[in-house]
């Protein structure tokens, strides 16, 4: 692990810190509000389970978390790429490892970090917890006791136990390798394979390789001491001794003379440019070395165009990336109930994963990176974010699973199962990440209009940071200073471009352009000057009109109203304009878009069909198929009223239209979201659940999105500004650091 500077800690410190410290938190799943919730969920009536637990222990999966359950353990002995550094300095990494279990794959997952490095303390207490979880997983212990732990707990537990370390890494390795072959016609039984670092995952890596096929004396091992060779002394341990070789290489640039695959797990720099020029023909090269490979891609191919090279970083292409494979291990696993996870399970997660990149990339997936994805040299592991991962990968685990024996309770439904995974999927975090890459992209030089706030200047820093753009803050250089030394981020100054009217030589011009749009609205020179010298919003408008900007985000020190107020001094941005308001809220796994949230105060029918319109846009530059609905308190005529007329006419207007999405109304939000409801109306055109609802007034509006923001803890986008002439995104005054970066992004993606 690379050491990170004072900023990026400071950054990464309060990540943490912030809104509650670490990284989850438990929530009940069952109501526990009145007394007769109390009385199900603990005494007396938790008795009957108890009972029948005891009775038949299997029903554990049935009446308790144990079947979606996994311990996350560590003792600290081999954090990441620090070293052993101890149980409680690990917790932060096993809290993350939490998380991704249900971000991937919708697994509950606890940390748990033990204060030993005695193998037997250790395997005691894992085998200990048993009965409380439905799988084990092993992180960051150092070799060999994490052997010896794992292979202990596999013959004493009966749940899987799997220390992903090892395995993890060994099977995404063979997914890749895999389609390597494929595309270089070659045989995994035919081909010399070199695997230089014999720790934990190295030699996880060989063994799995080996079950597919890899032939022993085929496969030549290297440590910092040179190549096991059999004979052998110096050095070795009984797991390095089980791939000794018969051969003469000594060194490791003796073994990858007419190697067909080359596999590091060892330390940057360990891969020249001659080795992999004495390789075979179309070489395999999967550099994984953490956080820098043994050679970088640009290396390789410098010496070898016919390489296909693998890396552990996501900058390169064909990422080797633990998060494709444990989540989803466990996934099938529990799903069955299993035993264990065996060899034959983890082959068929690797095997499913590369067939998957041989499928026809999804065009959300594509849109997410930012280019286009297909089967070949430098796509031949899928990406993390790919949609599919959660219905593909542990059907396939699951199949072997059965099949090998170790399941206790075999799916018998497999359709029924892919689709109950398809529906665990939460969309909202890869239409984030979608939205991210989009922007990182688009590299837009960002306005950050208000940068007398520490909350914009925070933004602006993480903007840069992230490689979403270039920042430009409106500000004085020497309040920005001081603000970013109390943030902590004193040396970022030298990261931002500040401006301001003082020291833009556009000023003049800046103000020829105000006055030719303001002088016949009663604005004399005075005036002009006063904007566009003073007022950081018609400044930073400014900035953007003329192309010294991509896009611009402000709004958090001033109400909304007025800030669109000072903008329309620079754009056409009004109601009669075509400009239109809309907020995205994300919760619970579904993202519903409300709107007009910021222009038309009250609209007319016609202004409805608008907004619809408008709404749909967004919807779509979400990744969503749009299905509009117009809400009231009314449904489709009842109860009568003057005031829902409206929002009865607006879905007649688009049908004069011909617009190409659903739309339905007027109806309740119940009718507009809930299948159940929805059922009572047969005649509906929308085919599912609405995901943009049109409200009838502003307020309803704001009310709406305020109520689930503090109720349901909804999260909330926008209003994203829509039909606007440039990228402009308006914050609330509320917003947090997040909220300010997310705007920023959805005016670097061009929302409009």
């Amino acid at each position: 692990m690379t050491r990170t500077s004072k900023t990026t800690a400071e950054e990464a410190l309060a990540y943490h810190l912030l809104p509650n410290p670490g990284k989850f938190e438990v929530t009940a799943s069952v109501p526990m509000a009145t007394q007769r919730d109390l009385s199900l969920a603990y005494s007396p009536g938790v008795a009957v389970p108890v009972q029948a637990i005891a009775d038949n222990p299997e029903l554990a999966y049935d009446y308790t978390t144990k079947g979606n359950l996994v311990a996350v353990i560590s003792n600290g002995t081999a954090i990441l790429g620090m070293g052993n550094l101890g149980a409680l300095a690990s917790k932060p990494v096993m809290e993350g490892k939490a998380v991704l279990f249900k971000r991937f794959a919708d697994v509950n997952a606890i940390d748990i970090e033990l204060d030993s490095e005695d193998a037997e303390e250790i395997i005691r207490a894992v085998r200990l917890m048993g009965p409380t979880f439905g799988g084990i997983n092993l992180e960051d212990i150092k070799a060999p006791e994490c052997f010896i732990i794992e292979q202990r707990l596999k013959e004493e537990m009966d749940i899987p136990v799997f220390h992903d370390d090892q395995h993890g890494t060994a099977v995404i390795c063979a997914a890749g390798l895999i389609n390597a072959l494929y595309l270089s016609g070659k045989r995994i039984e035919d081909c010399k394979i070199v695997l230089n670092g014999a720790g934990a995952a190295g030699i996880a890596c060989l063994e799995l390789l080996k079950s597919m096929g890899a032939v022993h004396d085929n496969c030549i091992m290297c440590d910092t001491k040179g190549v096991i060779w059999q004979g052998r002394t110096e050095g070795m341990n009984q797991w390095k001794s089980a791939h000794a070789a018969r051969t003469d290489a000594r060194t490791l640039e003796e073994a990858m003379v007419d190697a067909d695959v080359f596999l590091g797990v060892s330390a940057k720099g360990a891969v020249t440019a001659a080795m992999v020029a004495s390789m075979a023909d179309n070489p395999v090269i999967f550099a994984m070395a953490n956080p820098d490979p043994e050679i970088t891609p640009e290396d390789a191919h410098a010496v070898r165009l016919d390489a296909i090279v693998a890396t552990g970083r996501s900058d390169y292409p064909n990422q080797v990336n633990n998060v494709l494979g444990f989540p989803y291990l466990f996934r099938g696993a529990l799903d069955i109930h299993a035993r264990a996870i065996n060899d034959e399970m983890k082959i068929a997660c690797a095997r499913a994963l590369a067939e998957l990149a041989r499928e026809d990339v999804p065009d959300e997936v594509a849109m997410a990176y930012g280019r286009k994805l297909s089967f070949g040299r430098d796509y031949i592991i899928p990406t993390p974010f790919d949609p599919r991962l959660i219905y593909t990968i542990p059907p396939a685990v699951a199949r072997a699973g059965m099949d090998t024996g170790v399941a206790r309770r075999p799916i018998v439904d497999m359709a029924r199962y892919e689709m109950g995974l398809k529906a665990r999927m939460d969309p909202t975090a890869s239409i984030l990440q979608s939205l991210h890459v989009r922007a990182k992209q688009a590299q837009a030089r960002m306005i950050f209009a208000e940068g007398d706030d520490e909350r914009v200047l925070r933004a602006a820093v993480a903007y840069q940071r992230a490689g979403l753009g270039q920042a430009l803050v409106v500000g004085r250089e020497e309040d920005v200073r001081a603000k970013l030394e109390v943030a902590g981020l004193g040396d970022a100054v030298r990261e931002l471009h500040i401006v301001n009217a003082s020291n833009t030589k556009h000023l003049d011009a800046y103000k020829t352009y105000l006055y030719a749009r303001l002088q016949r609205q009663g604005h004399d020179q005075k005036d002009v000057h006063r904007l566009a010298s003073r007022n950081r919003h018609v400044f930073a408008a400014l900035m953007l009109a003329h192309g010294h900007g991509d896009a611009m985000v402000t709004g958090v020190t001033r109400k909304s109203a007025q800030v669109l107020e000072q903008i329309n001094h620079v754009f056409d941005a009004r109601a009669e304009d075509g400009a239109v308001g809309v907020t995205a809220l994300l919760h619970k796994g579904r993202i519903v878009l409300i709107a007009d949230t910021l222009v038309h105060e009250w609209p007319e029918a016609h202004d409805l069909a608008d907004i619809a319109t408008r709404a749909a846009g967004v919807a779509r530059q979400f990744g969503l198929t749009p299905r509009v609905a117009f809400v009231s308190f009314s449904t489709f005529g009842y109860p009568v009223s003057e005031r829902a007329e409206k929002m009865h006419l607006a879905p007649d207007i688009l049908d004069t239209r011909g617009v190409d999405f659903e739309y339905e109304g007027e109806m309740t939000v119940d009718v507009a979201l809930n299948p159940v409801a929805a059922a009572h109306y047969p005649f509906s055109r929308l085919t599912g659940p609405a995901n943009v609802l049109v409200v009838p007034a502003r307020h309803s509006a704001s009310i709406s999105v305020k109520l689930m923001q503090e109720m349901a803890g909804a999260t909330v986008i926008g209003p994203i500004l829509t039909g606007v002439p440039r990228p402009i995104q308006i914050c609330t005054t509320g917003a947090t650091v997040n909220d300010i970066l997310n705007m920023a992004v959805m005016a670097s993606c061009d929302m409009r």
